[in-house]
């Protein structure tokens, strides 16, 4: 019964979707009334709310008589791992990923249309139209199982070690997700050939609330993979890792010469691009995420998905490319000349060098694909190619972003108003460079980071002696608190690798591994069942500039063949002490244990919570916010995108 009723849901969904694109294409060609487009996007709403509410169900209630149950779902799981085992494989995902393509329409779809609003749902009804038919044709996880198991396995154990699981996915997918609305409007503007001050402020919201789900959701997965993986690290350049960060960098840079586009109408052409090229940056990292092209702990099976999903992706680069080359050639007309050193110029820069720290990600992400798909052997990029390409252009991008503040629109900048953050950035590289060394890259991004922090603070406080009319105060703090995060993040990943320390070693009991100051000395092993496995905890006495109990574990689930290294992470505002078990005796009497300090690593997280919550502070329109009277020139009329002045 509840496979049949996520059947007619997933089959009411997609014909629902279909009739939103349709009507919604109906409304913009020929100006009909939109009601019925609406009612559209609300049954679609409903169709995929069905769907996710009858597969839940199905968890909850442990009928295996559901595939998908029977794959991910068990007795003995929590529930609140039941209930986050919805997004735990690759089916269930894709029903959460309609949801909130469901949702965006509908938010999308409720205020009176503007000219490219109605363009702008119709590409939004076709991508939703596809992930439907992608979901009832391949990925259907309502498939009936005969005979019916009388248990399952239970989701992937590294999806039930950590609660963040339940929060990182729905956030990553919303932040993916939300990207479809400038998507649709870039599309929009390409079609008609008309960008106006509506369209930057509707792309401009769109993506900042996309921009901020996504940080939170990089940043809450980069927890996950600190606290559970056992690695002790956060960020290794994994192809899947870097699928969320590609259009995390474009949108990035989009949201900064939106800012700068509103003075240079010529920019508008890049913002297109940008808006277009964002959301087929998130078809790409969908496409390597669940097709299986790619082997990592984040990614789903390989899966018939592929094929179908990789169609797409090539369709939606061909529409955009062909839409773009149709405007070849046209220009804006010419805009206003900038002074090199004026706030446009350096956004711009800052753009510039986003979109080339993605293409260098990009090419390190892809490289091993296209090796393998044209000369069939195997290949691979480390690490150590992002660190030397992306890292030093990430420094010049914290060197412009230092100088944001201190700039006027329009206007050269007064570069005596960066003397004391030069100043504060300068003394910090010489004393951290007497005191350690760090290393080049982590010494300037120590130096760099208390620069930008300076400026900041020097712009917070000259915004807080304005008067409370001044025009938009919650859009400049919250820009200033994501900055700053920027600026935290960067100092607290240049401390945690470059101060990190490490040592392993095989442990008898009363034995002692040491890493800097940090001792851990094995007191004993202990085996015991754990839920549905097996698993051996080591209990371990930090001493030295450390002490307390330590207890990391490693568990064995026997349903998946399945071991997990569970750390032992004991957190203080300037370090953590890492501790990993990686094996035990079968006799207790021994333990490989390794033993990491990591300085300031929760410098990450903070920073990383700073950013999105002032993403969201920008976006949000605040009650009883009045815009002071403009003191500048008037904004610049409805441009049209790709035809002569």
């Amino acid at each position: 019964m509840i496979g049949q009723a996520g059947h007619v849901g997933l089959g009411l969904g997609l014909v629902a979707a279909v009739g939103s694109a349709l009507l919604w294409l109906r409304v913009a060609v020929v100006g009909a009334p939109p009601r019925p487009a609406r009612v559209a996007g609300w049954v679609t709403l409903a169709a995929a709310a069905l769907t996710c509410g009858a597969l839940e169900t199905a968890l909850i209630r442990h009928d295996f008589s559901v595939q998908y149950v029977a794959e991910n779902g068990g007795r003995d799981v929590p529930l609140y791992y039941t209930v986050t085992s919805l997004w735990a494989a690759l089916d269930g995902s894709l029903l959460l990923w309609l949801l909130i393509l469901a949702v965006c329409a509908v938010l999308l779809g409720r205020r009176t249309p503007d000219r490219l609003r109605p363009w702008a749902l119709a590409v939004t009804g076709v991508v939703t139209t596809f992930f439907f038919a992608l979901t009832y044709f391949a990925a259907d996880p309502f498939a009936a199982v005969s005979p019916v198991p009388a248990a399952g396995p239970g989701p992937n154990p590294l999806l039930r070690e950590h609660p963040a699981m339940g929060i990182h996915p729905p956030l990553l997918y919303a932040g993916y997700i939300a990207l479809v609305v400038p998507f649709g409007y870039g599309i929009a503007a390409l079609v008609t050939g008309q960008t106006d001050r509506i369209w930057s402020a509707t792309v401009r919201r769109w993506t900042l609330v996309a921009w901020a789900l996504l940080t939170a959701g990089i940043t809450m997965g980069a927890w996950w993979s600190y606290a559970v993986l056992g690695w002790g690290g956060y960020w290794a350049w994994d192809p899947v890792e870097n699928a969320s960060l590609l259009p995390w960098l474009t949108a990035t840079a989009l949201l900064h010469t939106l800012i700068a586009g509103r003075r240079t109408p010529a920019l508008r052409s890049w913002n297109t691009s940008l808006a277009c090229g964002t959301f087929l940056l998130v078809l790409v990292g969908t496409f390597l995420t669940r097709s299986g092209a790619v082997a990592s702990v984040h990614a789903f099976t390989a899966s018939p998905l592929g094929p179908m999903l990789l169609g797409f992706v090539l369709l939606a680069v061909a529409v955009v490319v062909g839409l773009t080359v149709w405007r070849a050639g046209r220009s804006v007309g010419a805009a206003p000349a900038s002074s090199l050193s004026s706030r446009e110029s350096v956004m711009l820069g800052n753009s510039v060098l986003l979109v080339a720290i993605t293409a260098i990600v990009l090419t390190g992400t892809l490289f091993p694909l296209l090796v393998e798909a044209v000369q069939g052997s195997k290949a691979s990029v480390g690490p150590g190619y992002f660190n030397r390409s992306a890292v030093p252009v990430a420094l010049v991008v914290l060197l412009l972003m230092g100088l944001a503040p201190v700039l006027r629109p329009g206007r050269p900048a007064d570069l005596r108003a960066v003397r004391i953050p030069a100043a504060v950035g300068l003394t910090t590289v010489v004393l951290v460079g007497l005191f350690s060394r760090p290393g080049v890259s982590a010494l300037m991004a120590f130096g760099l980071g208390a620069y930008v922090v300076t400026g900041l603070a020097g712009s917070a406080t000259g915004m807080l002696r304005r008067p409370p009319s001044a025009a938009r105060p919650w859009r400049r703090a919250g820009w200033l608190v994501a900055h700053t995060g920027l600026a935290v993040v960067a100092v607290g990943v240049a401390a945690s690798s470059a101060y990190t320390v490490i040592a392993e070693r095989q442990l008898h009991v009363g034995e002692t591994v040491r890493a800097g100051h940090v001792g851990a000395r094995l007191e004993a092993v202990d085996q015991h069942g754990s839920g549905s496995g097996v698993a051996a905890r080591v209990r371990l006495t930090l001493t030295g500039d450390a002490s307390g109990i330590s207890s990391p574990e490693l568990r064995y689930y026997p349903a998946r063949d399945l071991t997990v290294s569970v750390p032992a992470i004991r957190s203080s505002p300037t370090r953590d002490v890492y501790a990993t078990v990686l094996a035990v005796a079968s006799d207790g009497t021994t333990a490989t244990v390794r033993l990491a300090v990591n300085p300031l690593v929760g410098l990450v997280w903070l920073g990383g919570a700073l950013t999105a919550l002032g993403g969201l502070a920008s976006a949000v329109r605040w009650p009883g916010r009045r815009r002071a009277a403009p003191q500048e020139a008037p904004a610049p009329q409805p441009v049209t995108v790709g035809s002569p002045a």
